[in-house]
């Protein structure tokens, strides 16, 4: 069994396909994994999931002293919260509410993303501003980080499943293919044409859409990170990342549940359950010399 210290942080990305979870031992990772997002979830069936999980790499959930999760997913805040409770750990929910640890220059903070906050806060701590980071997830989003190491926005496309899946759904003749790298740039057949075209296609978007932010922010030196469940296979087909980070959601998110923890920021309790319908409060970026 791994010797674990004393602050074990549990940090989860739940996103719209698939859910990313990250155990800390302090700021070194000791272990991850991924399930699919199910909205049927129960508090109980989580508990269930995290122990097998655990159990496999001989650790023990009770060695958890919080959980910190990001997610577009609502509706499983609450069980995860319970899940919390249950091994008496505090949980923290990670978004632009937590400003006083990260810093947002969008239109309107309220509004970005969890994970895009994450993707922020960890690109500006492990690989320096200015930056964009390409997360290859249900949507392909791509966020900006200026000089300063504020973020600034970006863009939200289609995902690669999503797309192939509506291709699949409309055209009549056009059949589900596994979603996996091409070989050429020029399919030889339908099955080849439809990788090319979504896999390829994919990498030219991103290709194209970070050269010109990089000329926008007039910054050509910006690091590009590629990261989400299908950046490695988007990274074979272009020359355009820096790096190709696949935990860069959930290193962020340790990275600002540190920051709060340093500041003595309490977002969450042992023995809270949020309104995850209530308006939050959102603090102004703070400026840093």
């Amino acid at each position: 069994m791994p010797t674990l210290g004393v602050d074990m942080l549990l940090a989860i990305d739940m996103g719209n396909t698939q859910t990313a979870m990250g155990l800390f031992d302090g700021d070194e990772l000791v272990q991850s994994w991924r399930m699919p997002t199910d909205r049927s979830y129960t508090a109980d069936e989580i508990h269930v999931l995290l122990m097998g999980f655990f159990k496999m790499y001989g650790l023990s959930l009770d060695t958890v002293d919080a959980i910190a999760f990001a997610g577009v997913v609502p509706q499983l805040s609450r069980e995860w919260h319970a899940v919390a409770n249950r091994i008496a750990a505090d949980a923290i929910v990670i978004g632009p509410q937590t400003a006083a640890v990260t810093k947002l220059r969008a239109a309107r903070p309220q509004a970005v993303g969890a994970d895009r906050v994450a993707n922020a806060v960890a690109a500006e701590t492990f690989y320096g501003a200015p930056a964009i980071v390409v997360d290859f997830g249900t949507a392909t989003n791509i966020d900006v980080i200026d000089e300063d190491g504020y973020y600034i926005g970006g863009a939200i496309a289609p995902g690669i499943r999503i797309s192939m899946d509506a291709l699949a759904a409309r055209a009549a003749k056009l059949a589900s293919v596994p979603l996996e790298a091409p070989e050429h740039a020029i399919g030889r057949d339908t099955e080849e044409c439809i990788k090319v075209g979504a896999v390829v296609g994919a990498a030219a978007m991103a290709e194209g859409l970070v050269a010109r932010m990089k000329r926008e922010l007039g910054r050509e030196d910006a690091t590009v990170i590629a990261t989400g469940g299908l950046a490695g296979i988007v990274a074979d087909s272009t020359d355009a990342f820096d790096v190709v980070d696949g935990q860069l959601t959930i290193k962020g998110i340790c990275e600002i549940y540190r920051r709060m923890q340093k500041l003595g920021v309490k977002q969450g309790h042992k023995s809270s359950t949020p309104d995850v319908t209530a308006p939050q409060t959102f603090a102004k970026p703070i400026p840093q010399n």
